[in-house]
């Protein structure tokens, strides 16, 4: 797989750091709320279970499976959610766990179905974010880091199920997904 990796452009090391400061500031603007933190499956799978493990305040977990993508790289603009959340939201301070923003139109309808089901309050964390790519505004209150318009694997990402394993975040040689 390292053979793969053109460049890595945040080390594990880089990457833990910056989950324990994203969930101190979590933590603190969280303390008393009736806090659920949603991991929107699979890319921010190892982020979510390190960020959670970093948060110092009583949470509870869910899941949900989306996608704009279908079979290709670039968004299809239609969101199907493929598995639903597990908990009753109405009053709940929500804070959606993603991999990256990137288009933003899957966070977009995110951020509406769930303040539709009457969330007390619904916001996201990301950790990393392609501004560069944005289709959809979208408000991200924790960003761990910006990153550049690269095919990115590794800490959850993936090309074609593969690479997510990876303990950093590296950008995929073209080569390899250009073929």
């Amino acid at each position: 797989m390292l053979q793969d990796v053109k460049e890595i452009l945040f080390s594990e090391e880089v990457i833990n750091a910056k989950i324990k400061e994203l969930a101190t500031r979590i933590s603190d603007d969280y303390k008393g709320k009736d806090l659920l933190v949603v991991g929107v499956l699979k890319g921010s799978v190892i982020f979510a279970a390190e960020l959670i493990k970093n948060i110092t305040i009583p949470c509870e977990i869910d899941f949900m499976a989306v996608s704009s993508y279908g079979n290709s790289s670039e968004t299809t603009g239609v969101v199907r959610i493929l598995k639903d959340l597990d908990h009753e939201i109405s009053g709940k301070d929500i804070i959606i766990v993603e991999d990256i923003v990137d288009s933003g139109v899957t966070l977009d309808y995110l951020l509406n179905y769930l303040k539709a089901r009457k969330a007390n309050s619904v916001e996201i964390v990301s950790l990393l974010t392609k501004p560069s790519r944005r289709k959809v505004d979208i408000d991200c209150k924790y960003i761990g880091f910006e990153a550049p318009d690269e095919f990115l694997v590794g800490y959850g990402l993936d090309y074609a199920e593969k690479y997510r394993n990876l303990p950093f975040v590296g950008i995929l040689k073209r080569e390899v997904y250009e073929k």
